[in-house]
């Protein structure tokens, strides 16, 4: 039998920035994608392959444990079920690598480099409530411009785990304007913020 889950309003969802307690219930058994632990973008190709599983959640504690929290965590009531990852950009060195994504300019800026919403809760708005609350998040870090870097696919039914940068509309949503696209379905959206560093 199905689990159904009711469609979710501002006041049965709350988000926050993640701890690790949070961030491994997201990540669940498997890490993420395949052991991923959200360190595809923190990484070369070739360190990310090589450390799927144990040393990419190693790697990811090492993040959390310099301080300042690399992301925010949707909780519903008290079940973690969604993640975005939020951090300077030159934080994410395959970013940098990429001829797709490389930097547009040499403007500072802030990425939105990975969601990860849990299967039952997609489509009911928990990517664009953790993407308003990343531009929050970014500009008390004193950022001016966040970055993301969504799908923008005509199929229907693209499934939620491989669009693990988001989706454009909900960019879109959250008042986000595209600045420069190397490829059909990967276009580089920014949002400017008034930076309110504490």
């Amino acid at each position: 039998m199905t689990h159904q889950i009711p469609p979710l309003s501002a006041d049965d969802l709350s988000v926050r920035a993640a701890d690790w307690h949070g961030f491994s219930r997201v990540m669940g058994d498997k890490g993420g994608c395949g052991g991923c632990w959200c360190m595809l973008w923190r990484l070369s190709k070739k360190d990310m392959d090589a450390g799927m599983g144990e040393p990419n959640r190693q790697s990811m504690k090492a993040v959390f444990d310099r301080g300042d929290a690399p992301g925010l965590v949707a909780w519903h009531g008290n079940e973690a079920i969604g993640w975005i990852q939020v951090d300077r950009r030159d934080a994410f060195a395959r970013l940098g690598a990429s001829r797709v994504l490389r930097p547009v300019d040499d403007a500072p800026v802030f990425s939105v480099a990975c969601f990860l919403v849990d299967r039952r809760y997609r489509r009911r708005g928990v990517s664009l409530a953790l993407l308003r609350e990343a531009c929050r998040y970014a500009a008390g870090r004193g950022a001016a411009i966040l970055e993301g870097y969504p799908i923008d696919t005509r199929k229907t039914g693209y499934p939620g785990v491989y669009a693990w940068t988001g989706f454009l509309g909900a960019f879109r949503e959250a008042g986000f304007e595209e600045v420069a696209r190397r490829s059909p379905t990967r276009p580089i959206m920014r949002k400017r913020l008034t930076p309110s560093a504490e």
